[in-house]
């Protein structure tokens, strides 16, 4: 049986740790240019080495997105940034446009190529046709379904990558002019303002001031708002269909979220390849998974054509019922004092669940709060405030502190 590889998001370095710590086998990022997350943290050339330095030393792997549609005006930096990442060594560069992978053969050869999912790869001789242009990997577009996806797979010899959960767009494999028309802000060159989360009233053009009534409360209707996909359920069937790379969306999320993420696609991965003829999604994964920032959870276009189910009409927001409060840096098993970095405030009396990469989530109360210095605090509400806090089981380095909403 292929084991696939697990793929998690890395805006920044500190995500990208994370990620591997938490048992992804290779991470996609962006550098400071001409990639499609403009909002994300991403990487100066000495942050990929960086990158590229703890990839090595933990036996994973690390893709840079270039994927931009360019313009002329951005061609001429192409060439010397090509040429650094050879140099670095990355695992492959994510491209979509084809003069830009023009480039990327001339200067540098020896990089792998993946095909993004910005160019929509939909079919086998699309699929054909890149793989003669000396693409070594596709990232399949997300509008296809689970049997088109074995049919390209029986017909290529190179690697299949395919999104497994994370957020869905309304546009086609993401080719979106909303933003641009309304903010000036291109999402095609990762600067999208998610326009399709807006709340929206249909008016036509020669009755102003009439809105037709579509409306699903007095706030106005959220038409075009995707639900986000999720597919820890059907990991039996995404391996089966022979995809090479298990995809999670997220570079502008979260340490929380990717670490929770990573941390179930990997207990359900690696349960099913011990034991496929008995493996059953645990309920525990969908709850983890629950504890993220997140919209409604779909499938996508894995079993069928989203439906009004895969849409949520009635609102754009986020669904969160815990909050990121800290990372452990340090552990002392003499005190049973964790050291904590704050990311939110938590003060004493709260309840908070603490995970690591081998770690179920533990409850317990957070009896006292005390600073560097030895000082009693009430709360620990400075962001990145170096806290110690008693815990009531062994952690270590990179566990997470949450606390319901």
């Amino acid at each position: 049986m292929k084991i696939p590889e697990l793929l998690a998001p890395a805006g920044n370095l500190e995500k990208l740790e994370i990620a591997f710590t938490y048992g992804a086998d290779a991470v996609y990022i962006g550098g400071e240019n001409f990639s499609l997350r403009a909002g994300a943290g991403n990487f100066s050339i000495e942050e990929i080495e960086r990158g590229m330095e703890i990839a090595h030393k933990m036996d994973k792997r690390l893709y840079v997105a270039v994927n931009i549609f360019a313009h002329n005006r951005d061609l001429d930096q192409l060439p010397g940034f090509f040429l650094k990442l050879a140099a670095i060594g990355v695992h492959g560069v994510i491209v979509s446009d084809p003069g830009i992978m023009r480039i990327v053969r001339s200067v540098a050869p020896s990089l792998p190529l993946h095909l993004s999912t910005q160019a929509n790869c939909t079919n086998l001789e699309s699929g054909r046709f890149w793989e003669d242009q000396g693409v070594e990997r596709i990232i399949l577009a997300r509008e296809l379904s689970l049997g088109e996806i074995k049919e390209i797979r029986d017909g290529l010899s190179i690697h299949l990558e395919a999104f497994v959960h994370g957020a869905m767009c309304v546009s086609y494999s993401g080719r979106c002019l909303l933003s641009s028309f309304l903010t000036g802000r291109s999402a095609n060159r990762g600067d999208c303002s998610h326009p399709c989360r807006w709340e929206y009233q249909l008016v036509e053009q020669k009755r102003p001031g009439e809105l037709y009534p579509i409306i699903e409360e007095d706030r106005g209707t959220f038409i075009l708002n995707a639900n986000d996909m999720c597919m820890i359920e059907h990991i039996p069937e995404l391996i089966e269909a022979g995809i090479d790379s298990l995809k999670i969306e997220g570079r502008m999320k979260s340490v929380h979220y990717v670490a929770t993420v990573v941390k179930n696609y990997r207990e359900a991965i690696d349960s099913f390849l011990e034991d496929p003829d008995n493996w059953e999604c645990k309920p525990q994964w969908l709850e983890e998974l629950k504890k993220v920032s997140h919209r409604s959870y779909s499938t996508g276009f894995y079993f069928n054509k989203p439906s009004a189910d895969d849409q949520t009409y009635d609102s754009s927001g986020y669904i969160r019922t815990h909050e990121f409060v800290g990372k452990v840096l340090e552990y002392d098993s003499t005190t049973k004092g964790a050291l904590i970095e704050q990311r939110n405030k938590f003060s004493t009396g709260d309840i908070v669940e603490i995970f690591g990469p081998s770690q179920d989530p533990f409850q317990q109360k957070v009896d006292k709060i005390v600073d560097t210095e030895g000082n009693l605090l009430e709360a620990a509400s400075h962001p990145q405030q170096l806290v110690i806090i008693p815990v009531q089981q062994p952690v270590a380095k990179d566990y997470l502190l949450r606390k319901p909403l």
